[in-house]
C-alpha cells in the first residue's frame, strides 16, 4: 500500500500554487503539509483524493482513501450514531456498527449519539467528521485542517487516533496550519 506524488504541480484560478511536489508514503507513514493560507494545502489534499487533477505530474495510490474536508459530509437530520453508521456501512469491511462505536468512543462522542448532527457545536461537529473517517476501513486518511475548531483535549484525541491508525499500518496525509504532534511524520512545506 502506497500513496505517491511525482513532480505534482497545481494551478487554481490561473495561478501556480505549487510545483515539483514528490513524496512516497507507505504503511505507518504520515506527512504534514504546511504553509501559509492560500498556498495550496487543501488543493494538495484534493489532488490526493482524486477530486482535483494535477496540472503536472502524477499521483498513485493503491488503497482506499477516506477524506476529511471542512464540510462534515454527515446527514444533519440524522442522530450522530446513525449518520456515522451510514458511512461505515458503505465499506466492504465487516461490522460497521462496531467501527462507528469505536470511532465515537475515540473522539468522546458517545454522550451525543442520539443528538441530530445539526445540533452539534462546531467542535463536536468537527470531532464527528473525524469519527466518520475513523469509522471507515480506509487505510489512507486524507485530512484537511483536522484540528480546526478543536479544543486541546480534542486535539490530543485526534493525535492519538492518527497514531493508532499508523500503528496498524495506515497512512495519514494531513494539511494543517495548526501544530499537531505526529512523531516521525515527514513535512511537506509549500
Amino acid at each position: 500500500m502506497t500513496l505517491g506524488f511525482r513532480d505534482v504541480a497545481c494551478v487554481r484560478g490561473g495561478r501556480l500554487l505549487f510545483s515539483n511536489v514528490s513524496f512516497d508514503l507507505g504503511p505507518g507513514d504520515a506527512a504534514i503539509v504546511t504553509g501559509p493560507n492560500g498556498i495550496g494545502k487543501s488543493s494538495l489534499i484534493r489532488i490526493a483524493a482524486g477530486l482535483l487533477a494535477p496540472f503536472e505530474g502524477g499521483v498513485t495510490c493503491d488503497a482506499d482513501k477516506a477524506l476529511l474536508t471542512e464540510a462534515s459530509a454527515l446527514d444533519t437530520d440524522r442522530p450522530l450514531v446513525a449518520a456515522l453508521r451510514f458511512w461505515a456501512s458503505l465499506d466492504r469491511a465487516p461490522d460497521p456498527d462496531a467501527r462507528a462505536a469505536r470511532a465515537m468512543q475515540a473522539l468522546d462522542l458517545e454522550a451525543l449519539a442520539d443528538i441530530p448532527v445539526r445540533l452539534l457545536s462546531t467542535g463536536q461537529r468537527r470531532r464527528a467528521s473525524i469519527a466518520r473517517v475513523a469509522a471507515t476501513d480506509a487505510p489512507v486518511w486524507l485530512l484537511d485542517e483536522p484540528a480546526n475548531g478543536l479544543d486541546l483535549a480534542s486535539i490530543t484525541r485526534l493525535e492519538a487516533l492518527i497514531a493508532r491508525h499508523r500503528s496498524s499500518g495506515g497512512i495519514a496525509l494531513v494539511a494543517t496550519h495548526l501544530p499537531l504532534s505526529l512523531p516521525g511524520a515527514r513535512e511537506i512545506a509549500l
